[in-house]
């Protein structure tokens, strides 16, 4: 795309939302301010470096798909991590899970996992100027395979679990340490029942009973900050969830925790969006997993669809920027995995932008009953800006292909690399 003419149909679209009170310069310096945490499994299916062979037992979790290219080893996954972030305009995170770690082909189980594992990472990330965000990983282990991790009834199974995440929160805290930021250490875990369970209170006992445990040990904030992630249901726990959100909202209110609200795990009609002005007056931070569900499964690639506008619209009036964490999470295995990393990135930025062209004063003075189909009808009216010259330009600055040129790059790298594979 002629960078000319990118310039050309900005200045026409910058001054038509000029008329409606917006100045696009400054919507496009608030963007870039924006990171978003990119998610390293989507590089490998949730393989990670263990090389164990257990697959995703006891996981809840299930990729599809058999596109060529899988990343089989760290150098390669950090390879097509540094390709998607090359096409992705903005300055990001890379989101790790403990699989993930460089165990040099020692064996070495969940509950004995260092920060010395994870240095690899911490230098890759330097060079290329990101940050790091953690994840405990508690699936695709044996003692995962029962269906119950920190919630088992079996106490040297509950006790494993809580020694791998206290190992996690070691190592996120010695992340944060080294690149002088906050790492956020997020837990999810697969619990629950495949068919009506009787002791619905004994899991959530004792599934309390270990976070009390695993979080004795306090880290300073400007080293890590924990989160909790719950789930509405999952692949063998369709009858009940141990993390359900009800029970995660309240440890974390009470124990001053961040909430992760994952787009895929609500029911459909649920909306996420609505639930951050309902959480943040009480907590300071949230933390968002985009993903896309569809029927019963939660992690389909982001795409700019209503839900994901009507989340970053939320986000922007809400004016939460600052305390909303926005990550990725999502693993599709049925065409190019860096590409499915860039159309996500880029689906949410995009919703980011939309949002911040929109006229908040004016919106906020619609917004009493008497002028209701005023504000209905303006933002009608905004669906129709030319958003799209907008963001050619922010992409041309951030020096990364607009439209969808970086398609090209994407094919290219297919078939310079990953039809090696």
């Amino acid at each position: 795309m002629d960078p000319t003419a990118v310039e050309k149909t900005y200045a026409s679209s910058r001054d038509k939302y000029a008329e409606r009170g917006v100045d696009t310069d400054k919507a496009l310096a608030r963007l870039q301010a924006i990171s978003l945490s990119l998610h390293c499994w989507q590089g490998d299916d949730v393989g990670g470096f263990e090389k164990r062979g257990e697959g995703l037992a006891g996981s809840g979790l299930q990729v599809t798909g058999g596109a060529p290219g899988r990343a089989r080893d760290v150098d390669e996954l950090r390879a097509d991590m540094a390709q998607a972030f090359a096409l992705i305009p903005g300055r990001h995170r890379v989101n790790l899970h403990a699989m993930y770690g460089e165990f040099g082909g020692k064996p070495v189980d969940r509950d004995a996992m260092e920060p010395e594992h994870f240095r690899g990472w911490e230098e890759w990330a330097r060079r290329l100027g990101l940050k790091i965000d953690f994840n405990a990983t508690l699936f695709a282990h044996p003692k995962a395979a029962s269906g119950y991790t920190l919630s088992s009834r079996e106490n040297g199974t509950r006790k494993f679990w809580i020694d791998h995440v206290k190992c996690c929160r070691k190592i996120a805290a010695s992340i944060g340490r080294e690149q002088q930021a906050p790492c956020l250490h997020n837990l999810w875990i697969p619990d629950g029942s495949k068919d009506v369970p009787t002791d619905r209170w004994g899991a959530r006992a004792a599934l309390l009973k270990s976070l009390e445990e695993i979080f004795e040990i306090d880290y300073s904030p400007q080293q890590m900050k924990d989160s909790l992630e719950s789930k509405l249901f999952g692949i063998g726990s369709e009858s009940f969830v141990v993390g359900s959100h009800e029970f995660y909202l309240g440890y974390a209110l009470t124990r001053k925790k961040i909430i992760c609200l994952d787009l895929g795990h609500f029911h459909p009609t649920e909306s996420v969006a609505d639930k951050l002005s309902a959480i943040l007056p009480f907590t300071g931070e949230i933390l968002l997993h985009v993903s896309r569900g569809v029927r019963w499964d939660s992690d389909h690639v982001v795409l700019l669809n209503d839900e994901v506008r009507d989340l970053a619209a939320e986000i922007v009036r809400s004016q939460a920027l600052e305390r909303i964490h926005i990550a990725l999470d999502y693993f599709d295995a049925s065409f190019n995995r860096i590409g499915a990393w860039v159309l996500g990135a880029r689906s949410m930025l995009k919703g980011l932008l939309i949002a911040l062209l929109e006229p908040q004063d004016k919106l906020k003075e619609l917004d009493a009953a008497p002028k209701t189909l005023a504000r209905l009808s303006l933002l009608e009216e905004l669906k129709a800006m030319p958003f799209g010259p907008v963001w050619d330009q922010y992409c041309l600055r951030q020096g990364v292909p607009p439209a969808d040129e970086w398609l090209r790059e994407v094919d290219a790298y297919e078939r310079r690399v990953l039809s090696r594979r």
